[in-house]
């Protein structure tokens, strides 16, 4: 407790506030979800943020039947996803469309792709002020659409100006405002551009190569230190990676590890011919490091109706689908909840592409593959909550997901709930308010079942002392926290025992 000191003055009574310590830890989300893949469309210099399938749609285009991206990012916000990050993966010989109004003003596309070839340009100058003018961007279903009463108004702007002492400076109206476009001026122009007789075409927009998963191209941006990890250290916080159909154990491994240092938890797809033959073994030994607690396997692929091709079947990988469930188990349960059992049914999708028995599903359980099943009434739910190091012979602390994913949200939490500690005096006052407030969110977690245990004592403990923190960790700027909690492990196996009851002998 600290307690100000006023100055004592006149005769009467004074009043003094006095802090109460009390720095409340608010718990971070949970299943903010980064995605990474080839889309045809959107910024590749930045990981933006989405929170409904429609964001998707109109920033990276949508579902694109060369492309697994969308499928994943579909199934995520069918099965209860809310939140995501993505990260648009694009090849070197990829262009945007571009084009010039009058030989005055330089157009271009947002971003590289040939979805910039549908979009056309109008300019009108106002009658009544020829300083200013109007610019429309029109959208054609097809890009050599010949007739131009076909177009859509999908942006327009008023009283533009190529003033830049103009509130209304084109260059800065358009590269601020339009998700479409980008623009320079040709010079310096003294007047604006004129009438459009016929809308300008964006042309020489490319796809460039369509980069698949499991291909050196594309893990190259994946791992190079210039590719995609210096995006995701720009994203505030993210909780889940998903990078849908990579699957090279190599990879895999260096994203694990990723993960483990940002405190995220990747799910990992299975081969899309995978099969139990091939699994029964268990993961490739490099997808089960010490890195691999943060990390699940799943099988096996999922048949969804692809809306591109009349909803014919498409087998999908299910790192999206699972992801989705993380966030809805999330909401509606809590991070200490197993992703998996009745309620973790999968929405979205026509079947799977491997039946797997009883015997089947339990010797993959014990070799730490998560299988996705199909029953009568219950229709396909998950039936595994494994880490990919919670293989029976390891015995891992970390044997399951939610014992995991728990432990890493009390980290995050604990982690930006104690940043005001930084240059505190390092003394029992300090350790004291340290404890009030991370033993009040950890009582808060008790009371919604986080963990096992009747009373608190039982269910977990906070230590900040003269015994975590020793004089010489005083003299070296350090304080010590000590966390423990006794987590809930899923019940994998239920046992019942039935026994009849003999009637009475007769004598």
């Amino acid at each position: 407790m600290f307690i100000t000191l006023v100055n004592l003055s006149y005769h009467g009574v004074y009043i003094e506030e006095i802090p109460s310590g009390v720095r409340t830890i608010a718990g971070v989300p949970t299943s903010i979800t980064a995605f990474i893949g080839w889309a045809n469309r959107g910024p590749t210099d930045t990981a933006e943020r989405i929170y409904y399938w429609s964001d998707f749609e109109r920033y990276f285009g949508g579902l694109d039947g060369r492309s697994l991206l969308g499928y994943a990012v579909a199934g995520f916000f069918a099965n209860g996803g809310t939140d995501a990050y993505i990260i648009r993966l694009a090849g070197p010989d990829a262009s945007p469309a571009k084009a010039t109004v009058d030989g005055k003003i330089d157009f271009e596309a947002k971003n590289a792709g040939a979805w910039g070839n549908h979009y056309r340009i109008t300019t009108k100058i106002r009658p009544d002020d020829t300083a200013k003018f109007g610019l429309q961007v029109l959208y054609f279903d097809t890009a050599d659409d010949p007739d131009e009463t076909h177009g859509v108004v999908v942006e327009s702007f008023k009283d533009l100006s190529v003033d830049p002492g103009n509130a209304r400076y084109v260059i800065r109206v358009i590269n601020e405002q339009s998700i479409i476009l980008q623009t320079s001026l040709k010079g310096t122009p003294g007047s604006p551009p004129a009438d459009s007789a016929t809308p300008v075409k964006l042309t020489g927009g490319s796809d460039g190569t369509v980069l698949q998963p499991d291909t050196p191209a594309f893990e190259k941006l994946l791992t190079d230190p210039s590719g995609t990890i210096p995006l995701l250290e720009k994203v505030d916080l993210f909780n889940i990676l998903c990078v849908p159909g990579e699957t090279n154990p190599g990879v895999i491994s260096k994203l694990q590890g990723y993960c483990r240092k940002k405190r995220a938890f990747m799910i990992v797809d299975c081969p899309e011919n995978a099969r139990f033959e091939s699994l029964r073994a268990g993961p490739n030994p490099a997808l089960t490091d010490i890195n691999s607690v943060n990390a699940a396997l799943y099988f096996p692929w999922l048949k969804v109706p692809d809306p591109l091709q009349k909803n014919q079947p498409r087998n999908v990988p299910p790192c999206g689908f699972m992801a989705g469930i993380y966030a809805r188990t999330d909401a509606s349960r809590g991070v200490w909840k197993a992703p998996a059992g009745v309620d973790a049914g999968v929405s979205g999708i026509l079947s799977i592409t491997e039946t797997l028995t009883d015997m089947e599903n339990g010797t993959l359980n014990q070799k730490a593959t998560n299988c996705i099943r199909k029953f009568p009434v219950y229709g396909t739910v998950v039936w595994g909550a494994r880490t990919l190091r919670g293989n029976n012979t390891v015995a891992s602390e970390w044997k399951y997901i939610p014992v995991r994913r728990l432990a890493l949200f009390i980290e995050e939490s604990v982690f930006r709930g104690t940043r005001w500690v930084v240059f505190e005096p390092n003394d029992e006052p300090l350790w004291a308010q340290i404890r009030l407030n991370v033993g009040a969110f950890m009582q808060s977690l008790f009371r919604q079942g986080a963990f096992m245990g009747n009373t608190p004592k039982e269910a977990f403990f906070v230590k900040c002392d003269k015994d975590t923190t020793t004089q010489n960790d005083i003299s070296l700027g350090i304080v010590n926290i000590l966390v423990g909690f006794a987590p809930l492990k899923p019940a994998e196996f239920v046992v019942i025992k039935i026994q009849q009851a003999a009637g009475k002998i007769q004598s």
